[in-house]
């Protein structure tokens, strides 16, 4: 049966998926709490969506909306359409992992950090290159911007916050310098949906915070793209080990 057919089962026979208060965007709403109800496992792989009839009602919105909502976690790779067997859910191998509502729902149902912990990994590598790039490009105009990114770091060492805004417009600065457009892009998305779990923001050792990153501004000015990879690389693996809150690791 598609997803189109019309149900005679009663919605209680099906996992309750909408949890959210209506929004104006009301497909983003369903995508998100399709996709989280996946992630989370209420839907487990090689099972089949609730079908239409019984989505509209527990979303309270049209037939199109649903639809619609369908084709866009199909395109995440969460879900396939086969005909006569309604839309089944696939496994994670399948699920498009750098897609910011699928990294979100992973990040949020991260009972272990595991997804945190190859978030920064991932990281790592990347800022690693692009810090390597950087050194080996930098202009004296990139280099000035870097330094006064630094000099906010150190003015703000006692404002947690703003220190955090700084250190962000540190790797930003970094990332203007390379020529790696796909790198960045990544971080910015892996990152910011690091940024946005609680579970990142537990209070750093700002000092040695600071420290890294003049390690790396060093690097980068000296024009040794080996010691701006490594010690990039360091300073995000670091960073995360002083803020990862303790869990049972996967």
């Amino acid at each position: 049966m598609s997803i189109e057919a019309v149900s005679a089962e009663p919605s209680s026979a099906y996992p309750t998926i909408a949890a959210r208060a209506k929004a104006p965007r009301l497909g983003v709403t369903v995508v998100a709490d399709l996709v989280d109800a996946i992630v989370r496992g209420d839907l487990p792989p090689g099972s089949s969506l609730p079908p239409e009839a019984v989505l509209c009602e527990q979303f309270g919105v049209s037939r199109t909306v649903i639809r619609e909502s369908v084709k866009r976690i199909e395109e995440k790779g969460l879900v396939t359409v086969a005909q006569g067997r309604g839309t089944q859910v696939l496994t994670a191998e399948s699920w498009n992992m750098v897609d910011a509502t699928v990294l979100s729902a992973l990040v949020a149902n991260d009972a272990t950090l595991g997804i945190l912990d190859d978030l920064s990994d991932v990281r790592a590598s990347l800022e690693g290159v692009i810090a390597r790039d950087a050194a080996g490009r930098r202009t004296p105009e990139e280099l000035e911007r870097l330094r006064e990114a630094l000099v906010l770091m150190r003015d703000t060492i006692e404002d947690e916050k703003k220190f955090s805004a700084a250190d962000v417009v540190f790797h930003a600065t970094v990332g203007e310098m390379t020529a790696n457009r796909l790198a960045v892009n990544l971080v910015n998305t892996l990152f910011g949906q690091a940024r946005e779990s609680a579970r990142f923001h537990l209070h750093s050792q700002l000092d040695v915070t600071l420290d890294e990153h003049e390690q790396v501004f060093a690097a980068i000015e000296a024009g040794d793209p080996d010691a701006a990879e490594q010690r990039m690389r360091a300073h995000i693996l670091d960073a995360w080990e002083r803020r990862r809150p303790p869990s049972p690791r996967r």
